[in-house]
């Protein structure tokens, strides 16, 4: 009996899980948090009709990510702590470590920004292929999440449909400030 809670407690990202085994829901939150993210950093820092300077564009995507994952993380162990778990330094660091998918989603954008950089690319293209990307991705995350829960296809499928608004949201102000 006990081998099956330690195997749900892994499972569940609780302490004695490892960062990479946590529950699916977990990291499309932070999957969709960081891909939102990118996509309003990058048109943000686009519209502001300044030169192009694709490298600190990069920089500064992976930086915000990099501030709100442990901003989150953070708030997690300062929740921790107003709950009275003495005994949690480890979960509280594994907290702070867990928001990796939040940084790894925008490292796509990242990349775009730094093709951009090398010449690859105009950096206008650059950010039009990041909210393009970011947007699909919304959709494919909201659509596994729905298989993941066992709903149907059509439901995944409106339901993917329903995230990727917020990537066409984006899309449109950045269009609408542009």
């Amino acid at each position: 009996m006990s081998d099956r809670a330690d195997h749900v407690r892994r499972a569940a990202g609780a302490p004695g899980g490892t960062l990479l085994h946590q529950r699916p829901e977990r990291w499309l939150f932070r999957g969709v948090y960081g891909l939102v993210l990118a996509s309003a950093m990058v048109a943000a820092l686009d519209a502001t009709g300044d030169t192009a300077d694709p490298g600190p564009d990069a920089l500064w995507v992976l930086l915000s990510a990099l501030a709100s994952g442990a901003a989150h993380g953070f708030a997690h162990v300062i929740a921790q702590r107003a709950s009275a778990d003495e005994a949690a330094t480890l979960s509280r660091l594994r907290s702070v470590l867990a928001e990796w998918p939040l940084v790894a989603a925008v490292l796509p954008t990242v990349a775009f920004l730094l093709a951009a950089l090398a010449g690859w690319w105009p950096e206008n293209t650059a950010v039009d292929v990041a909210l393009l990307f970011n947007t699909a991705a919304l959709l494919a995350l909201g659509t596994a999440a729905a298989r993941i829960a066992g709903r149907s296809w059509p439901y995944s499928c409106r339901a993917g449909s329903l995230d990727m608004l917020l990537g066409v949201v984006i899309i449109s102000a950045y269009a609408l400030l542009e």
